[in-house]
């Protein structure tokens, strides 16, 4: 049974993808409609990236992670986007072995880093209001290089670990994901093999890992409300809350659309509702989050004003010069 098992494993040597709907007709209107969104997400995180770069007012801890967290989101997106408006436009809408188990590990190794880098921006802002007079020493340079590797050292770990898992599985049936990315519970409905192990893992990872990380956060903001609620000045609250916010609806959006994700078995339904859940995840999430931390924060938008109102001088100038000669 185990050489019966390996040539089953071997003979699937890619998969088909069905993408979100199955009607011909809306395909293209899709492929247009993704191919805007991933194009944003590109032009808003980038665009974030270099401000910050850029910007000497903005080098500070808390931009610092947002720049990482910008990254996260680009290649979060590009993941799974090129792919997928490839097979909008594809009779055949088929992903390798290795590119789908490559598409998975990706996939879970970010989604973990955006995890815990949420929590490290919620600790940064634990300290900044809760312990201003520490904050330079509690944040430093050294501390923030530790707080953005260890996201990326530990999803690329349990990353490893799941995909290891899953290259275990045969599958011997049809080879058909109802999904329009390589992701576990789709798989899982296709293997032949006993799923208990995977499925345990990918449950126990996915409950341990969203819970730990949210409970850094949630524990972050208790002591931040605490301290907000016993200040005097109404300007000072106001000026916490602000710094708070943008940080507050990106992990509401993203937490929110993962529970629905993650936490329950893998059946037909749930796999059809998690496209659903999936899109907001990784397409909707990362487009918004640029304008999230952008048109809530002041900090950003006068450094945005100021390199517009830059480059408008430049042209001008460059114009005035065409005209003279």
């Amino acid at each position: 049974s185990k050489i019966y098992s390996l040539q089953n494993r071997t003979e699937a040597t890619e998969f088909i993808l069905l993408g979100l709907v199955s009607r011909p007709e809306l395909q293209p209107v899709l492929f247009v409609l993704f191919l805007f969104i991933y194009l944003t997400t590109l032009t808003g995180n980038f665009g974030m990236i270099i401000l910050i770069r850029l910007t000497p007012r903005l080098q500070t801890p808390m931009y610092f992670f947002l720049t990482h967290l910008a990254l996260v989101d680009l290649f979060y997106s590009t993941n799974v986007s090129p792919q997928m408006l490839i097979n909008f436009l594809s009779e055949k809408k088929t992903i390798s072995y290795i590119g789908c188990l490559t598409q998975c590990f990706i996939f879970v190794t970010l989604l973990l880093t955006e995890y815990y880098m949420l929590g490290a921006m919620a600790y940064d802002r634990y300290v900044a209001i809760c312990q201003p007079l520490h904050y330079s020493i509690k944040m430093s340079k050294p501390v923030c290089i530790c707080l953005v590797t260890f996201p990326y050292l530990w999803g690329s770990l349990v990353g490893t670990m799941q995909v290891i898992l899953t290259s275990r599985l045969s599958f011997c049936g049809p080879n058909t994901i109802n999904h329009f990315y390589c992701a576990d519970p789709p798989l899982l409905m296709l293997t032949c093999s006993d799923t208990y192990i995977k499925q345990t893992a990918l449950f126990v990872s996915a409950g341990l890992n969203l819970t730990g990380s949210l409970l850094i956060i949630l524990t972050s903001y208790v002591f931040i409300f605490a301290t907000i609620f016993r200040m005097k000045s109404t300007e000072g609250q106001r000026k916490a809350f602000s710094t708070c916010g943008s940080h507050l609806m990106a992990v509401t959006m993203f937490y929110g659309s993962l529970f629905c994700m993650y936490l329950r078995p893998a059946t037909e339904s749930s796999v059809e509702q998690g496209k659903i859940v999936a899109v907001f995840c990784i397409f909707v999430s990362p487009m918004l989050n640029p304008f999230i931390y952008s048109l809530r924060n002041k900090d950003v938008k006068q450094a945005l004003r100021k390199m517009v109102k830059r480059n408008l001088g430049k042209t001008e100038k460059v114009e005035v010069q065409i005209i003279s000669q």
